[in-house]
């Protein structure tokens, strides 16, 4: 069988979100001799963002997501005894994420670093209801190249401007980009405090971040 029709193959099992037959595809992509590297960028990457897309279109729901994005991780994991040892999956960037002092939801932050950790992001989640001390102290620590402040109620909101003026003032905002979300979230909202970037929901989130950091998506994992 063709390549080109393997990885064909190992996406369209994506947009089915059949946890058996993508690990079983990608298990005879591997047997054939097809590039680990390859199956990651061009089938698993893919596959991950078309069923962002139906996501994001209505065409399916948040436990088929939350699926897809398990199945990408447990594939990428079994891949990586596949690479040889001067060969590594390189991650795209290292993101912090956390919902703001006082918000104590979580589901849709968890979600989105689920899906961020599968599409090729090094996650470090910091949790629910974090001080923005805390989020600088991370940002000086680790420094990664995104920070996700997630509010889930209008009252906490300010948190996510807070944050950003805290970096500021801290003399690290120019050194990462923020990305905002939550129910009451806006656009509007992101562009008046600051932010970077700003997603409604968990896929439209991986593709900000990748926007923000302007990520070619067919060349994200190299060695």
């Amino acid at each position: 069988m063709k390549t080109d029709e393997v990885i064909d193959n190992i996406i369209e099992a994506f947009v089915r979100i059949d946890e058996k037959e993508v690990p079983d595809l990608v298990s005879k992509a591997i047997a054939e001799g097809i590039d680990p590297l390859l199956i990651v960028n061009q089938g698993i990457t893919v596959g991950l963002r078309e069923v962002g897309n139906l996501f994001a279109n209505e065409e399916i729901f948040l436990p088929e997501l939350v699926l897809a994005g398990q199945i990408a991780t447990e594939v990428n994991e079994t891949l990586k005894s596949h690479f040889s040892g001067d060969i590594v999956i390189e991650k795209k960037g290292l993101v912090i994420i956390c919902t703001v002092s006082g918000d104590v939801h979580d589901i849709g932050k968890n979600l989105v670093g689920l899906l961020l950790s599968a599409s090729g992001y090094e996650v470090v989640d910091l949790g629910r209801s974090i001080p923005t001390d805390t989020i600088l102290k991370k940002v000086k620590e680790l420094s990664p190249q995104i920070v996700g402040l997630s509010a889930l109620l209008t009252i906490t909101m300010p948190g996510q401007k807070e944050v950003i003026q805290t970096l500021k003032e801290a003399g690290v905002r120019d050194k990462v980009k923020i990305l905002v979300g939550g129910a009451p979230v806006t656009r509007e909202w992101a562009n008046e405090i600051g932010a970077d970037g700003y997603a409604d929901d968990a896929s439209s989130a991986v593709l900000e971040a990748d926007q923000v950091l302007k990520v070619d998506l067919e060349s994200a994992i190299s060695g």
